[in-house]
């Protein structure tokens, strides 16, 4: 199992390196069925895991001049607050009720990654409302921290939307949003404050060598993957990434609300009727969602890295220099 682990965690890293985001998605899952974690433990430790790995796709980024600083640090302070309350709340939650959220998150995601993207006449914007911004941030902090996921593929649209950042920068930009986020949401979810008294037994039995093995692989794919970056176009690896990770999700769900659908599927015949309806308008939800493109803005496809040139006050640079 360790093997398959290992191997595993390589293919995390390379998402988080390609994508700016994704390895959360895999790692809990890796965690909790193949190696064995308790939910809670495998959501702290996809947070360690995920926050190494994209500090070090960061490096391989910044080293590119792919990083907008000044807006990154804007977008991830506010995360690490939301993501820090997130993990205090999560911690305290049954784990059966965070691994069936975090499957929803994991179909969200998915979606995200499969949408179609059609390009639209737009200019680029001047201003970027830095409340909105902070608002964000603290809000995808807050489900990162609650379930371990959600963190890049939700960040990158709204550094390209907010922060007015060309996709090749959002990617790069988001991996310091995430790291942030990431040690905030795990300290969340070890630090126990009790009567006034700070201490790390929020979470039990992390099993921290097998963590740090996990953690050592999925480094290697990510500075992989951000080394592949600039070199392929990763739209049809992104979709087909993104089917495999919507997948992923109806398997934990399936896992854990499969036995409570059925119990109450075979109570009587209108309640079987019901399920079915219900699962029918969730598929028929889905693909609508699916084959609705994305409407961006053309300038947002930028790869040239220029932006606005200034910007007035209370209003976030995203072109300022590194």
């Amino acid at each position: 199992m360790l093997l398959i682990a290992a191997l595993l965690s390589v293919v995390i890293g390379a998402a988080v390196g390609l994508f700016g985001g994704g390895g959360s998605i895999l790692t809990t899952p890796l965690l909790v069925y193949v190696l064995g974690f308790d939910p809670k433990a495998a959501i702290a430790a996809s947070l360690f895991v995920v926050a190494v790995t994209s500090a070090f796709g960061l490096l391989a980024y910044a080293r590119g001049g792919r990083v907008r600083w000044r807006t990154g640090l804007i977008f991830g302070g506010a995360g690490m607050v939301g993501a820090f309350i997130g993990g205090q709340i999560g911690v305290r939650l049954p784990g059966s009720f965070l691994l069936a959220a975090f499957a929803v998150m994991m179909a969200a995601t998915a979606v995200a990654m499969i949408r179609g993207r059609r390009r639209v006449p737009g200019a680029t914007r001047a201003e970027h409302p830095l409340f909105r911004i902070l608002l964000d941030g603290a809000v995808v902090g807050f489900v990162t921290g609650l379930v371990g996921a959600g963190g890049g593929f939700l960040v990158v649209p709204a550094l390209v939307l907010l922060g007015g950042l060309p996709m090749p920068l959002a990617v790069g930009t988001s991996l310091l949003v995430v790291m942030m986020k990431s040690v905030a949401g795990l300290l969340g979810y070890l630090l126990v404050i009790d009567d006034g008294r700070v201490s790390l037994d929020g979470v039990s039995g992390m099993q921290w060598p097998v963590v740090l093995l996990v953690t050592a692989m999925a480094v290697v794919g990510s500075l992989a993957g951000a080394g592949l970056s600039p070199r392929i176009h990763p739209e049809r690896l992104r979709r087909a990434f993104g089917w495999f990770v919507l997948g992923m999700a109806v398997v934990v769900l399936a896992l854990e609300l499969g036995d409570s659908i059925l119990e109450f599927a075979s109570g009587s015949a209108i309640q079987a009727v019901e399920v079915i309806a219900g699962i029918s308008l969730l598929a028929v939800g889905i693909t609508v969602l699916i084959r609705w493109p994305v409407r961006v803005p053309v300038g947002d496809f930028d790869t040239t890295g220029e932006g606005p040139k200034s910007l007035p006050n209370r209003a976030v640079r995203a072109t300022e220099p590194p």
